[in-house]
């Protein structure tokens, strides 16, 4: 299993295989195709997910996966002391290869370090020396949504790709939670309000907004509200709640992201920012209304969406 010009995985006996997952929440929900097509090109490989903590939830009860590994880059894997851990934990698995869909240099320094002899992904971020089943990237590449970046991946080493369509499974608990906290609520609709993003307020509509748009949804339909997001969100759905007290409940740090995933799915439509839970809501059916500032919907709009 040495540099090969050829490139097809396919041609591969591979029994055991390390899916290097992206970082970030909506990152995660656009490889789930890809994930998919892993699986049904290796439906018989034991593939494993390396993952960051809050990320993790997204597979936990995937199909595709049979285990999520953990990298707890903030704890027990802390610094370089703690890559060369994971690295070692890693080695003595006996991974056949590595497919990495994280860009980072890290990424494939981890899998050469490891020992796996398959280390395949893009040749960016001057990680080249440590694949040797590395993929240019097409000039093109970024008119293109994002759905697509990790598919092409997988197409060049020769597998077979799938559908396109995102893929979120909730586990049965966290599915039976989800809906009986539904029930709790008003017979009316319930929309869900995100109002927090990564990476700053350009991707951010006023929290103001939301209160208002609550407030005249709720005066035609009787409809409830639910503020999702993230502990640094606290005091922005705090806000939005104020302008509707009693029809406008904040959870935003308040769930896990299990948690929210399931309750996003049981809400009647979801109003949010370019964000994460943005392509939670799209990967679980949930109808919604993206609102974008400064980022470009067509690379990393709500994929289900842009396909219908």
């Amino acid at each position: 299993m040495k540099n090969c010009k050829e490139k097809n995985l396919k041609k591969l006996d591979l029994k055991k295989i390390l899916v290097r997952s992206t970082n970030w929440i909506g990152d995660v929900i656009m490889t789930t195709p890809a994930v998919r097509t892993i699986r049904n090109n290796f439906p018989e490989a034991e593939i494993s997910l390396l993952a960051r903590p809050w990320v993790a939830d997204i597979f936990a009860a995937s199909p595709h996966i049979d285990r999520v590994i953990v990298y707890d880059k903030n704890g027990r894997h802390r610094g370089f002391r703690g890559l060369l851990h994971l690295s070692n934990t890693l080695k003595k698995q006996y991974f056949d290869a590595a497919i990495l869909l994280q860009n980072a240099f890290e990424a494939a320094f981890l899998a050469w370090k490891a020992g796996i002899p398959v280390r395949a992904g893009y040749k960016r971020d001057g990680r080249s020396t440590f694949l040797n089943y590395g993929i240019d990237l097409d000039k093109d590449i970024g008119n293109r949504h994002q759905v697509y970046y990790y598919q092409d991946l997988l197409t060049k080493l020769g597998l077979t790709a799938g559908s396109e369509k995102l893929f979120l499974r909730l586990s049965e608990d966290d599915r039976v939670r989800g809906q009986k906290y539904r029930s709790g609520l008003t017979s009316s609709p319930v929309i869900g309000l995100n109002p927090g993003a990564a990476y700053g307020p350009a991707k951010c509509w006023p929290a103001e907004r939301y209160g208002s748009l609550a407030s005249l949804i709720h005066e035609k339909s009787g409809a409830e509200f639910l503020v999702f997001g993230a502990p640094a969100d606290k005091e922005t759905g705090r806000k939005i709640a104020e302008q509707g007290e009693g029809y406008i409940h904040n959870l935003a740090g308040e769930t896990t992201l299990s948690q929210a995933m399931a309750l996003i799915a049981n809400c009647d439509a979801f109003v949010t920012n370019d964000s994460g839970l943005m392509h939670v809501a799209a990967a679980a059916g949930t109808p919604l209304v993206a609102i974008f500032g400064s980022t470009d919907a067509a690379a990393t709009g709500p994929f289900q969406m842009m396909l219908q």
